[in-house]
């Protein structure tokens, strides 16, 4: 019996590289690029784990629940971490990371996370890498959520680690990711007597045997279907266009946040200012004396397959996300949740206007 996913010619090195090339050229870097064989958390946690360790001052921003992950690994490393907190609704500035660095001169490693889906903002990631620059800091980028949505430039911005997922914007598989790699952050890692070695986590490993070898003989057994996913999905987003595809999401924001305001009801955006607003999903903070995951559970009831969650943790009483990435950044897609979102605000007694919604969606969209 045969099967067309089983019966697949292995994948050789010259194919994993030439994949890898093809993420290079999405991000337009020049750095290496690794394809790692696992989802993204794998190479968030191995790059600080290696960049990282006892003599590590770190800023960590947090505008959202993964930037408090990196900071729970950058303190497990060894690492003096100064967490710049920033409220959820907002994004931070440029100023707020220039004045951390006034009142910590000896911050050596900045961490960021691009786009943070969980709660919708966006951070102006070649604002802060001036600042990071002008100190001399490595900077650890987690785009993930962005990469596909919005422009990630790791070379123009000074990135020296930044990670990636085709899960999202890209319209990918969740089974690999990848990550860039500036000769700073190579030299950082080599000094580093706490890197991973001998490990999954080790990107030090990848490099010696991969990359320092020529690309010519993988370390190990490669996942051979997410590998050709990947590929499929950036085949798909050069045939598309990159900037194409980006704009399809910044529409799909526009017209999700512009319906939800004219839906009525109480809903209103999550992210105060447009601005600080990500393309990949939008978050939209529900009235008082309704839960969102029980406004949302009723308004999948009608359509399980729309792109509709709430909030995580205690934001599961307060936000919902409509996750307008990838297959989703689609007209259909939002107008849907909108009318969900709608008919089940209406069944708990609120006034709603979905006909105001639909218009003001589909002129956002243009």
């Amino acid at each position: 019996m045969t099967h067309p996913f089983l019966d697949l010619p292995p994948l050789s090195a010259e194919g994993f590289a030439a994949i890898e090339d093809r993420v290079a050229r999405l991000l337009d870097t020049r750095q290496d690029v690794l394809i790692t064989q696992g989802e993204a958390l794998l190479p968030l946690e191995g790059a600080i784990r290696a960049a990282a360790g006892p003599g590590t001052v770190a800023l960590n921003v947090i505008t959202g629940p993964y930037g408090q992950t990196f900071g729970d690994w950058l303190r497990d490393a060894g690492a003096t971490v100064h967490d710049l907190c920033v409220p959820f609704h907002t994004a931070v500035t440029a100023e707020q990371v220039r004045e951390a660095f006034a009142e910590h001169p000896e911050i050596d490693f900045v961490s960021l996370v691009h786009a943070e889906a969980a709660t919708g903002n966006t951070n102006p990631v070649a604002a802060v890498g001036e600042v990071v620059r002008e100190h001399g800091a490595l900077f650890y980028l987690d785009a993930v959520a962005s990469v596909g949505a919005e422009p990630v430039l790791p070379d123009a911005w000074g990135v020296d680690l930044c990670v990636i997922g085709a899960q999202k914007a890209m319209g990918g598989p969740a089974g690999v990711s990848a990550i860039s790699v500036s000769e700073r952050a190579w030299a950082r890692m080599a000094a580093n007597p706490q890197a991973p070695r001998r490990s999954y986590l080790s990107l030090l490993d990848w490099k010696d045997r991969w990359i320092d070898g020529g690309r010519k003989v993988l370390p190990h057994a490669p996942a051979q279907l997410e590998m050709l996913a990947l590929q499929a999905c950036l085949e798909r987003i050069e045939s598309a266009g990159r900037d194409a595809v980006m704009a399809r999401h910044a529409r799909a924001a526009r017209a999700t946040r512009a319906g939800a305001m004219a839906l009525g009801g109480g809903l209103q955006p999550y992210v105060t200012e447009e601005r600080d607003a990500t393309p990949v999903a939008t978050t939209l903070r529900v009235p008082t004396g309704v839960v969102a995951s029980e406004l949302v559970a009723r308004a999948l009831a009608s359509d399980p397959a729309l792109p509709l969650a709430a909030g995580g943790g205690a934001l599961a009483r307060e936000m919902i996300r409509v996750n307008h990435y990838g297959a989703d950044a689609t007209p259909g897609a939002v107008q849907g949740s909108l009318a969900a979102l709608g008919a089940a605000l209406a069944e708990q007694g609120r006034q709603i206007d979905p006909m105001a919604a639909r218009r003001a969606a589909q002129r956002a969209w243009r």
